[in-house]
């Protein structure tokens, strides 16, 4: 397990527990209370460290090389019903934007969703999760099929942003996810959208309308990233905790302005800390949420996402 400059204090008291343990199976010592006091010190330091995360620290951990992705969500929550499905139809099959069919119980869900790769070579692979035109696109036919037969959606963001390459704009980068956004709110079957990791710009919001949309706690959620948005204000990197606390991008201020619909609790220290129970937490969370939004009609659907996406920035001063 990786750890983050910030959780120093806690690789230090496992290491502590772990020797302790160590001594006493190998040993006649009795260590039971000494475990017991540094198990102890080791909770609260877990509790005292994640409950006073700042901006950046919530970053960091979204892009923890041992958080879950969004094929590792959709293979803990469908088991072997998962079916992806390739193509945009048109240029080629983008490897960083996924989608398939696969089941929840009995009922059907069509997964959307960006893919990062583990390690150096998947992830050139995957374009270190950020799709082009035909990414989109291809996320767009899966949604038209998904509302031909009645299939409800479920997206999963985590990018950090668009490609941004001259052949990705040849090729209408822009236009492709305008015209997602278009589609999206008048999609005829629920959608829910899961922020699992990072949330940039454009790159999200192609896949990212929806009737509910829900964050984990510790993912992130702006029209640019803390770096860039650093090295624009100060022309340099440097400021990015303070360019992180400035773009109110975490799930606490995206709830408190009212874009999104729910904070997801992730297990003490991150998703990446119990992937199992992370798992459970979203599969729960979506079964939720479509039992409430199936009761809707096509039209109140519809009516209900342009209701909500109309409201949002408004000030009344």
């Amino acid at each position: 397990m990786e750890y983050l400059e910030f959780e120093l204090p806690i690789k230090e008291l496992e290491e502590q527990l772990e020797k302790c343990q160590i001594i006493g199976e190998e040993s006649e010592v009795d260590v039971t209370e000494t475990c017991r006091q540094i198990e102890k010190k080791l909770d609260e330091t877990r509790k005292n460290i994640y409950k006073n995360l700042t901006a950046w620290q919530r970053v960091q951990l979204s892009r923890h090389p041992n958080r879950p992705y969004t094929l590792d969500y959709i293979r803990a929550i469908c088991g072997d019903t998962f079916l992806e499905l390739h193509g945009d139809r048109t240029v080629r099959d983008d490897k960083a934007m996924i989608g398939g069919l696969g089941k929840i119980g009995d009922q059907s869900f069509m997964f959307i969703g960006q893919q990062k790769g583990y390690n150096t070579k998947t992830r050139q692979y995957r374009n270190f999760g950020m799709a082009n035109p035909e990414g989109y696109r291809k996320a767009l036919r899966l949604m038209k099929s998904a509302e031909k037969f009645g299939i409800p959606v479920v997206s999963f963001i985590d990018t950090p942003g668009a490609y941004p390459g001259i052949e990705a704009e040849e090729r209408g980068q822009g236009e492709a996810i305008a015209r997602n956004i278009l589609e999206m709110t008048r999609l005829k079957v629920p959608i829910i959208v899961v922020i699992i990791g990072e949330g940039a710009s454009g790159g999200a919001l192609g896949i990212g309308v929806g009737d509910s949309v829900l964050m984990l706690e510790n993912t992130w959620y702006s029209v640019i990233s803390p770096e860039s948005c650093s090295s624009i204000l100060w022309r340099s990197w440097e400021y990015k905790e303070q360019a992180a606390a400035a773009l109110k991008l975490t799930a606490t201020d995206m709830k408190r302005l009212k874009l999104i619909d729910e904070i997801v609790k992730e297990p003490v220290g991150g998703a990446h800390r119990n992937r199992e129970k992370a798992f459970d937490i979203v599969k729960n969370k979506i079964v939720k949420r479509y039992g409430e939004l199936k009761k809707l009609s096509p039209e109140e659907l519809i009516q209900s996402r342009m209701d909500k996406y109309s409201q949002m920035g408004v000030f009344n001063g």
